[in-house]
């Protein structure tokens, strides 16, 4: 007996936006509707399997590679399959979210590859989520300009063979996209919400453009979960009558469970995986939310000494190099954040030295390609990569079998010199709190101190707080941290803003939301898993 049709989706508590029926038409949202019907229940079981084995890491304060999947790590007859033409050189990727004016720049940037951003660098009001999948979907037509009301200056898009290729991230599973609901009232997970209507819309549009429906998956904490996002595309392909292969993931490997299950995460995605790629903050976000109550040795220092050299960094992004290669895959480099100042050269210059030494370091390790938040980096990051790669479009052929990453060797935190300071709880209210605030005013990629910070920024942020009051953290002015200390330093910076700001433009912020938000989830007893789900119930629109 065939399954009952999906009931229709209802749009609830969103004001109409312009053209969005032609992104929440009919066809689209049965096709989401059946994404939802056969998967959240699947995606319900694997948040549930989380909370184990978090609660796991808990009582054993370690982690190790899966007894259970020795037999897939020791076979090395398997390779996922060979890269599209359209992923073959990625050598410096672009990242931003999908407002109107990012979809042009990124696009003309030069950049290989552009990270069309609907989790971390966005967020997620309706508005954003509809009109975000409509600049795609007009970009790909060529039906795309922009003229900032601000300067009078125009956008348009370069021919297609100058374009950057497009990877797109939904949001992470455990994100519900509160708009759309199910005749039960459930809310649909935005994974399924981002990726539904993207592909819908437009797998069959590249592949008429030369490319194809290529996603980033953020978030992955297991080999499980990619094996679910495998099953949607499985799905996806034969709905819309595209063949099986079509689709290519890149993972996200910011979870430090999911540093443990690499080679498993691309086996279970092997006919559909493209690479896998080494995050940072998120990374390091997730170190803490794992081992946050495992005493002293897995406290963290200030977010900014922890570098991509630290011995547990090195380890995994070396991993990540060798289980890439050894499989087929692209191994993607991590984020250069910086973004140059119109005003001041000499901090531009010292900057720019710093991203270069990064990527040359990633080039010269085997990536294949690397991250930047801003245009003025595509040509440094180019560069790098440029002078190791020469006419190759990516150096899979370095197998890396000099590397030998012990299970203990990714989470030797205390391998790292470096501890907590005063300036380093200061900074993580600061920019705490100011992302906070532009996230509740639908920004989700915010220059803040001159660099580009998104979710997993304030997320790292409010974890090293919670992590230094509750291990009880003296730092190097001789004063502990505590939820007083955090709170004294919270209402300076909040008064710093007003100053800095004026009474007027401070009044019509979020600023005091934002401040009470920060200290909420990084004081409260219980620890937020992500503190976008409580921001979530705080966004308008």
């Amino acid at each position: 007996m065939s399954a009952p049709a999906p009931s229709p989706l209802a749009i609830v508590d969103a004001e109409p936006l312009p053209r969005q029926e032609e992104v929440l038409s009919d066809a689209a949202l049965a096709f989401v509707a059946e994404l939802h019907r056969r998967f959240t229940p699947r995606r319900d079981e694997l948040l549930a399997r989380r909370a184990e084995r978090r609660a796991e890491i808990a009582r054993t304060s370690t982690l190790d590679f899966l007894p259970q999947t020795a037999a897939i790590r020791a076979d090395d007859s398997w390779k996922v399959a060979p890269a599209p033409p359209a992923l073959e050189d990625r050598r410096v990727e672009i990242t931003g979210p999908t407002d109107r004016k990012m979809t042009i720049n990124a696009l003309n940037s030069g950049a290989k590859v552009w990270l069309a951003d609907f989790e971390d660098a966005s967020s997620p009001t309706w508005e954003n989520v509809v009109l975000g999948q409509l600049n795609l979907i007009d970009a790909y037509t060529r039906s795309i300009d922009f003229t900032d009301p601000a300067s009078g200056k125009s956008y348009a898009l370069r021919p297609n063979e100058e374009l950057a290729t497009v990877v797109m991230r939904p949001r992470g599973w455990h994100l519900n996209e509160r708009h759309l609901v199910d005749e039960h009232g459930t809310r649909v997970p935005g994974a399924l919400v981002d990726f539904g209507l993207y592909f819908f819309h437009n797998a069959q549009r590249l592949l008429d453009l030369g490319k194809g429906p290529y996603f980033y998956l953020p978030k992955t904490e297991s080999h499980l979960e990619a094996r679910l996002w495998n099953d949607v595309f499985v799905f996806a392909q034969d709905y819309v009558g595209i063949p099986q292969g079509t689709v290519r993931a890149t993972v996200l490997i910011e979870t430090i469970t999911a540093a443990y299950e690499m080679e498993e995460i691309l086996y279970e995605l092997r006919d559909h995986a493209s690479g896998l790629n080494a995050g940072r903050w998120d990374y390091l976000f997730s170190i803490v939310k794992n081992f946050r109550d495992c005493g002293p040795k897995f406290v963290l220092p200030d977010r900014n000494a922890v570098a991509m050299t630290a011995p547990f960094m090195r380890a995994y992004t070396e991993l990540l190099v060798r289980t890439c290669h050894k499989r087929g895959a692209h191994a993607i480099g991590g984020m250069a954040a910086f973004i140059p100042s119109r005003r001041d050269p000499e901090v531009n210059k010292v900057a720019f030295e710093k991203v270069r030494a990064d990527k040359d370091r990633e080039a010269n390790d085997g990536f294949d390609g690397s991250w930047v938040a801003h245009p003025d980096l595509v040509p440094i990051a180019m560069e790098s990569f440029d002078r190791v790669l020469g006419d190759k479009p990516n150096q899979k052929d370095r197998l890396r079998e000099d590397v030998d990453v012990k299970a203990a060797d990714l989470i030797a935190i205390d391998s790292l010199d470096a501890k907590p300071t005063y300036a380093g709880l200061v900074n993580a209210v600061q920019v705490g709190i100011r992302y906070i605030e532009a996230w509740l005013r639908g920004l989700g990629a915010v220059a803040i101190f001159n660099l580009m910070e998104d979710a997993a920024t304030a997320e790292i942020s409010r974890s090293q707080i919670w992590q230094w009051i509750n291990a009880g953290v003296v730092l190097d002015n001789g004063e502990k941290v505590t939820a007083d200390l955090a709170r004294k330093v919270a209402a300076e910076e909040l008064r710093n803003i007003r100053a800095e700001l004026g009474e007027e433009a401070f009044a019509a912020g979020r600023w005091q939301q934002a401040h009470d938000l920060l200290l909420k989830v990084a004081l409260d007893e219980d620890y937020a898993d992500f503190l976008t789900l409580p921001a979530y119930e705080q966004l308008e629109g």
